[in-house]
């Protein structure tokens, strides 16, 4: 699908990661090309892709520098600490390098990206995807309350900050990544309500209109219709089950 003609190729599919960089690049304004990831079919598996990021894993992003040179790059932060590097000289969605916010930034993006997004991964795949025959309590007690535990700490910042943004007075990188892990929360058996500064703060950028075009790449879905349909959930299982097969071979 081509969202908008660009030299920026945006490979992804409808996941918090990948709409971290969807919403980075409506936030900043660019032209890009979506191209969806059909990893219900293991594309991100094919060798096209992993040519792309060598770890198979959606989002990537493909663009020209200055120089004609195709950068080929992955992982959802580093693409983000990308394109307001190269693009964001307005400081739309960031901060002077060399400044204190600036750093802070990096910090909460880190936060996120070493913290919230892989804990609350795995809380979401034993809360819905896991095999009844394998042992899963203390595992799901174990993510569910460490991602609580994150969540409550971002609760905390911001009501100590007293601001409406993770870092200074407007909204970053950090922001819309800690954002779109927020929009599937209560897919890991997480309620925002519990955290009522939090909440208020998803609301906020919920209602911004680069956020709400960047959820709708590659493709518009309903979170909420998707976590009570029980054949979307089986063949997502499936799928993981057989990944997890191929990895034991590898």
């Amino acid at each position: 699908m081509s969202h908008r003609s660009s030299n920026i190729v945006l490979y992804t599919a409808p996941t918090p990661n990948g709409h971290k960089v969807s919403i980075t690049l409506e936030e900043l304004g660019l032209e890009y090309e979506t191209k969806m990831v059909d990893m219900g079919s293991a594309e991100q598996k094919e060798p096209w892709f992993l040519a792309i990021n060598p770890n198979g894993r959606v989002p990537a992003l493909t663009d020209v520098l200055p120089d004609g040179t195709t950068i080929r790059l992955f992982e959802s932060g580093s693409i983000q600490q990308y394109l307001v590097d190269r693009y964001d000289g307005e400081r739309r969605i960031s901060y002077a390098p060399g400044t204190g916010d600036f750093y802070m930034t990096n910090s909460w993006l880190f936060f996120q990206n070493a913290g919230i997004g892989p804990m609350q991964g795995q809380a979401t795949h034993f809360t819905n995807y896991h095999h009844a025959t394998e042992p899963q309590t203390y595992a799901l007690e174990r993510y569910v309350n460490e991602s609580r535990r994150l969540w409550r700490t971002v609760d905390t910042h911001l009501g100590k900050e007293g601001t409406e943004y993770l870092v200074g007075s407007k909204c970053t990188v950090a922001d819309i990544a800690a954002f779109s892990w927020a929009n599937i929360a209560f897919f890991s058996g997480i309620d925002l309500s519990e955290f009522p500064r939090v909440q208020r703060w998803f609301n906020r950028l919920s209602e911004r209109p680069g956020f709400r075009k960047g959820l709708a790449v590659p493709v518009k879905v309903s979170l909420q219709e998707l976590s009570k349909d029980k054949a979307f959930l089986e063949r997502n299982k499936e799928m993981i089950r057989q990944g997890m097969q191929e990895d034991r071979k590898k």
